[in-house]
């Protein structure tokens, strides 16, 4: 019975933050994230048009949620992923990604003003199949470093998000411009949220995708992170 009550309460908690309007409505300013970690420190901006993932972002930084925490999947020219609540305390090669919260976010998704371009932050989510409405995650998060793409390579990947999506064109020609000079991940686009991007160091970023991983793509060499703040704490 307790677990019943518990899962009810955490649905109602999670239908509450998915629909006040106090927290759809757009951020008046922005509100800017310092991580520190054991490789570097970068600092992201949370964008004011996805107010459901950056009010929840930012709480969960205020609680020190973060704080210990490893990037616990890795993949090099891809993405760099943290979240997990178990990974700090971690032992070396424990699998690790499945600890979360019990309740998802409303995606939230603005391409093409916001797209997995280098640098992107962005919410992890279940895969599609047992997750048909692409909700977000509570609590994991991915950086995006990407690569480079040809012409010839988006054209492929245009269709294929054009049909995972439903929708014709969903990666403008602005954005292929971008995939084309700066990189990125377009195959992602307009299936998971993203809310926000690095500031600076993105150079840390850079370094963190490219460590040795194990085959679980857990780097063999832990990379914590050791704080994360608001680095403008009058923001609501």
């Amino acid at each position: 019975m307790k677990q019943v009550l518990l899962f009810l309460l955490l649905l109602i908690a999670s239908h509450t933050f998915a629909q006040s309007p106090s927290l759809t409505a757009p951020l008046e300013q922005d509100i800017e994230v310092e991580f520190k970690t054991t490789m570097g420190d970068f600092r992201v901006r949370l964008f004011r048009d996805t107010p459901i993932h950056s009010r929840h972002f930012a709480q969960l930084v205020r609680e020190g949620y973060y704080d210990g925490l490893l990037f616990h999947r890795v993949i090099r020219n891809f993405m760099i992923q943290a979240g997990d609540s178990t990974s700090r305390h971690a032992q070396p090669g424990q699998m690790l990604g499945e600890a979360d919260r019990g309740y998802t976010l409303a995606p939230e998704f603005r391409t093409p003003t916001h797209y997995h371009r280098r640098g992107a932050l962005a919410a992890a989510r279940e895969s599609g199949d047992v997750n048909p409405g692409r909700r977000s995650s509570a609590t994991q998060f991915y950086v995006v470093w990407g690569k480079r793409w040809t012409p010839n390579e988006l054209a492929n990947v245009r269709e294929h998000v054009d049909a995972e999506t439903g929708e014709n064109g969903l990666i403008t020609d602005n954005m292929a411009l971008d995939y084309y000079t700066r990189g990125g991940s377009p195959h992602l686009d307009g299936q998971y949220t993203v809310f926000g991007e690095v500031l600076t160091g993105l150079e840390v970023i850079e370094k963190i995708q490219g460590v040795n991983t194990d085959r679980n793509d857990r780097p063999r060499v832990d990379v914590r992170i050791i704080s994360a703040r608001i680095v403008n704490p009058t923001q609501p």
